[in-house]
């Protein structure tokens, strides 16, 4: 008899017309030491991805800039030819230099290259959905707010989708008013920091229901970053995982799940314990103490900080 297919971690939502798991897999921790390099175990980083697809994962995150070229690379060598049901996720909007510098690349013909270059490593003819990245330090990017430049950036971004390069857009790391002035191109979703203690784009997830998009947080437990505090070292989440014989990281996972009704999260990591553990969030339920006692710890941080991804 055929094995019963694997249900989907944490329930099915929608991304671009797509049906996915709403607990996907982000890459970005598959490279070495600073999103940098190769991994430190290759055939570990390749297995990670394998089991991620065994577990029910079908939302895979990239950017061929993570490594560079490391994270498509793997998805390639591991993956293809894909399932059919598989969504690839990219982004463009930045390269790296020598010494791992991340830096803008927002001139639509860098946005065009960044495109050619995913379609190129991941072997594919059109990646499903890729996120247009700001940067908040960019003159094209966020920093004085949405413009003309931007204006050029989604236009190109809708000349790619037109020619069939990309299914759908996106959007990382932007304000409420990016999203608003680029509403009328179509956007499937929109990538920002956010977790159980950064809510301070609380205001455009809500933006996000409302208008049916997509809301794909990255850093969901928080990060290493100077200023973005650690889900998992939080005492009342610490707390309610020994409560519920669950770890912090899926009570941090768990509770995003719960707090937004078809929010995809896109955890990474380069373990496949890991991996395992933040599938299994998928299946934790948080009572209602848990979830009072988490609610009330959404001090947000100040609206302007944004952290390199």
């Amino acid at each position: 008899m055929p094995a019963s297919p694997v249900p989907p971690p944490g329930g099915t939502a929608t991304l671009a017309r797509h049906t996915v798991a709403r607990i996907g897999f982000g890459t970005m921790q598959l490279p070495g030491p600073g999103v940098l390099g190769p991994p430190r175990d290759r055939d570990v980083a390749l297995a990670v991805l394998r089991r991620a697809v065994e577990l029910g994962v079908n939302h895979i995150d990239t950017a061929q800039f993570y490594g560079p070229d490391v994270s498509n690379e793997l998805i390639h060598d591991a993956l293809h030819p894909y399932a059919d049901d598989l969504v690839l996720v990219s982004k463009v909007g930045a390269v790296r230099d020598e010494a791992g510098g991340w830096h803008p690349a927002h001139r639509p013909e860098d946005l065009r290259a960044g495109v050619e270059e995913n379609l190129a490593s991941l072997g594919v003819e059109q990646v499903h959905v890729v996120n247009l990245r700001l940067h908040g330090d960019d003159p094209h990017g966020a920093s004085e707010g949405p413009g003309a430049e931007f204006d050029d950036q989604v236009a190109e971004m809708v000349a790619l989708r037109e020619e069939g390069k990309i299914g759908s857009i996106g959007l990382s790391t932007v304000g409420t008013e990016h999203l608003h002035r680029a509403l009328p191109a179509g956007i499937a979703c929109v990538q920002n920091a956010y977790s159980l203690l950064e809510r301070s784009d609380e205001p455009l997830l809500g933006l996000c229901r409302e208008q049916g998009v997509a809301w794909v947080p990255y850093f969901p437990l928080g990060s290493a970053f100077p200023g973005m505090a650690k889900v998992t070292e939080d005492t009342a989440v610490v707390e309610t995982a020994e409560r519920l014989g669950a770890t912090p990281a899926q009570v941090g996972l768990a509770w995003l799940l719960a707090h937004e009704e078809g929010l995809l999260l896109i955890p990474g990591t380069s373990s496949l314990a890991h991996l395992e553990e933040n599938v299994a969030a998928g299946s934790l339920e948080l009572d209602g103490e848990a979830m009072e006692r988490l609610d009330a710890l959404g001090a947000p941080l100040h609206q302007g900080r944004r952290d390199r991804r």
